[in-house]
């Protein structure tokens, strides 16, 4: 029998709306099933009115210190000054200056433009790079900050804070989805069970998957969902913070990077995937599936519901009533039982969902334990 890839079973919802491709197929490569819903989109930088003036605020008013964040955001804010005949104006003033980059991306794109940093941190953190900062003094200097989609307020007013006039540089700017539709279809699948896992690359794509919930009279279901049944993986703590806010547990990679992102979400879910043996077989609930002795078997919405159910608390009996609330469609005692049934038939193992009498239903499981 030819192995399963490791996430079958699994379904996963991705919000960004960079890179999105790229971070889909690295669970799609790995088994498992990939919707997609974007929750912003990225205003072109050539169109940017803010861009444009930061851009000739720089010009008018040469700065000291000249802080890059990101590698795609420095390059693409000379590509827009060159698109504006500003080109060259802007690197000879960079040029005049101490620039620093937060991590490889942006020192390589400050390196691409024929610049040099005098300072990268190690850890590839805000955090070291504003303190560095701060150590080496800005009272008096005037520091030109590029942002990274989003404001970036502790590190700007820390910096006002200590004496420097900043600048800030909003290279390029997030809204919300030109088409709402893929992300409300997105969101349906997250509250009716469809979604096991969602990675998060940015902040406002966590900010504006909240706002459209809100709007939509679904935000308390979106939370309970989140804090409950599906794992969120965040690529690091400013994405993070949005779900640390609303108390909302989160995996996060050691090194803030995409494909480190996806290998601890899919450790995630393997990890808190249950296994149980029953009449010698092996069987192994996964988000949207189930594989007995190997053997991935697909489950419909009701049939999962039930086995989800039972699956919480192995070997403990859940009442036909019970049972009847976690049905996709609702329905009565004899809805309850035709799910029991058909999710028998659908594992080939009828000993697996045991009938107490007068009672409900149980996993008669032998010995339990995670993927």
């Amino acid at each position: 029998m030819t192995a399963l890839p490791p996430l079958a079973g699994f379904a996963i919802g991705i919000t960004a709306a960079r890179r999105a491709d790229e971070l889909g197929a690295l669970f799609v490569r790995k088994g498992a099933s990939v919707r997609y819903g974007p929750a912003i989109r990225i205003v072109p930088l050539s169109d940017d009115t803010e861009l444009l003036a930061a851009t000739r605020r720089l010009l008018d008013e040469a700065p000291d210190v000249v802080v890059a964040t990101t590698g795609i955001g420095f390059r693409g804010w000379i590509e827009a000054a060159e698109g504006w005949g500003l080109g060259d104006a802007v690197l000879a003033r960079l040029g005049g200056a101490a620039v620093m980059a937060r991590g490889p991306k942006a020192k390589g794109a400050v390196r691409a433009s024929g610049l040099s940093e005098v300072y990268s941190p190690d850890s590839e953190s805000n955090a070291e790079l504003l303190q560095h900062l701060l150590e080496s003094g800005v009272d008096g200097r005037r520091v030109a900050v590029q942002l990274h989609g989003e404001p970036l307020p502790f590190f700007v007013e820390s910096l006002r804070s200590a004496g420097a006039e900043v600048i800030e540089i909003p290279v390029y700017r997030w809204v919300g989805p030109a088409d709402p539709g893929p992300l409300d279809r997105l969101l349906d699948s997250v509250l009716e069970g469809g979604i096991d896992a969602m990675p998060f690359t940015s902040a406002p794509a966590a900010a504006s998957m909240f706002a459209v919930a809100k709007r939509t009279g679904r935000y308390a279901a979106l939370v309970e969902a989140l804090t409950r049944r599906v794992l969120v993986a965040c690529v690091g703590p400013i994405t993070a913070a949005p779900f640390a806010a609303l108390g909302i547990p989160i995996v996060q990679p050691e090194r803030s990077r995409i494909g480190a992102l996806a290998r601890t979400l899919s450790q995630g879910l393997l990890d808190r995937a249950p296994r149980w043996q029953v009449a010698e077989r092996t069987v192994e609930l996964r988000g949207q599936a189930v594989i007995v002795d190997g053997e991935l078997r697909t489950l419909a919405p009701a049939q999962l519901a039930v086995l989800r159910a039972l699956a919480e608390e192995p070997g403990r009996v859940i009442s036909r009533r019970q049972l009847m609330t976690v049905l996709p469609s609702g329905g009565d005692e004899h809805a309850v039982e035709t799910a029991v049934g058909r999710l028998r038939t659908s594992l080939g193992e009828g000993k697996l969902v045991q009938t107490v009498v007068k009672r409900g239903y149980r996993l008669a499981v032998e010995k339990a334990g995670m993927a």
